[in-house]
């Protein structure tokens, strides 16, 4: 949702309330090129960049939105920075459909600085695709800072939908660098505000990464709780998909708490639903197969669990080769 909006009001950006956009074809932004000189001719740059993009064009839209952005950059000063920053925003947006999100975020990056120093009241929405998009980019230190920013704005404006994305966000971020104990603490922030909107799915969503921190900080039993909220609720919305992943949080929180037999159980329904399907997801099956071994180690059952690392090396030899 936000990235549409984003790009929606993004390519709004520059238009006159009296846009003769409908009536303007792409036919006669070429030929105005030539006949045009400094802001006009970069703003057709970026009318046409914006055309071209909506056809999925994005090599030719990305050139043509770094020529704008160019030109923007020669006129310094003389015009105001929003053009600039819708310049580099296209920059990012074809950048994005071209998975080149590195290179797409450090555009955005600059869209959003430029936009946060004039207060335009599109930063917020650009920062928060920013934010996206450097944890689809791995950075995610880079993500806390960017959403940490956009959490203060958004509740500042009263936005808690707004400021409980940005915090899941953030858990997200923070799980994946291992810092369980600040990500359970931005679930939680999250939880309580998604809850106060009645969004029963987003609150699932995050009771779901509430019990895998707990479980690997080795709080078991709080787990469990967690964990069996975002079961039922899953399981009540007939959402098979989170189902699983919660079911998967379910035993590992059981194993944490002691209960192996239960543990060993809830991951053997787990393995199944994963492998009853033709595209099946080889990682997410031995990250199952592998804890499933380490209980039976524990139950003093180590032949099974010697055959099911046996089974795993095998996949792995095929998967893991490069």
């Amino acid at each position: 949702m936000r990235r549409a909006i984003g790009i929606a009001r993004v390519f709004a950006m520059g238009e006159d309330e009296d846009s003769t956009e409908d009536i303007v074809t792409e036919e006669m932004l070429w030929e105005r090129i030539p006949e045009t000189q400094g802001l006009d001719r970069a703003n057709t740059y970026y009318e046409l960049s914006a055309r071209i993009y909506a056809r999925g064009q994005y090599d030719e839209a990305l050139a043509l939105a770094e020529t704008a952005r160019d030109i923007y950059t020669e006129l310094g000063s003389v015009v105001p920075s929003d053009g600039l920053a819708q310049a580099y925003s296209a920059i990012g947006y074809n950048l994005n459909q071209l998975k080149r999100m590195s290179e797409a975020a450090n555009a955005m990056s600059k869209a959003v600085d430029l936009l946060r120093e004039s207060k335009s009241p599109l930063a917020i929405d650009l920062a928060c695709t920013l934010g996206e998009w450097w944890f689809s980019s791995k950075e995610y230190e880079k993500t806390i800072e960017c959403m940490s920013e956009c959490v203060q704005e958004h509740l500042v404006d009263g936005n808690d939908s707004g400021a409980a994305n940005d915090l899941h966000l953030i858990g997200c971020a923070q799980r994946e660098l291992k810092n369980y104990g600040q990500a359970l603490e931005s679930f939680q922030e999250a939880r309580a505000l998604f809850k106060k909107l009645k969004e029963v799915i987003n609150v699932a969503r995050c009771d779901q990464k509430i019990a895998h921190c707990l479980t690997e900080i080795g709080d078991g039993e709080a787990a469990l709780i967690s964990a069996q909220k975002s079961l039922d609720v899953f399981v009540t919305a007939h959402d098979h998909y989170r189902e699983t992943y919660s079911l998967l949080e379910l035993g590992k929180a059981q194993i944490v708490a002691g209960q192996g037999e239960e543990g060993l159980n809830t991951l053997d329904r787990v393995l199944e639903i994963a492998t009853d399907n033709e595209n099946r997801d080889f990682e997410f099956i031995l990250e199952i197969e592998g804890r499933m071994a380490d209980v039976l180690h524990s139950l003093g059952r180590e032949d099974e669990a010697e055959e099911i690392r046996r089974r795993v090396k095998a996949v792995e030899e095929v998967i893991k080769e490069d």
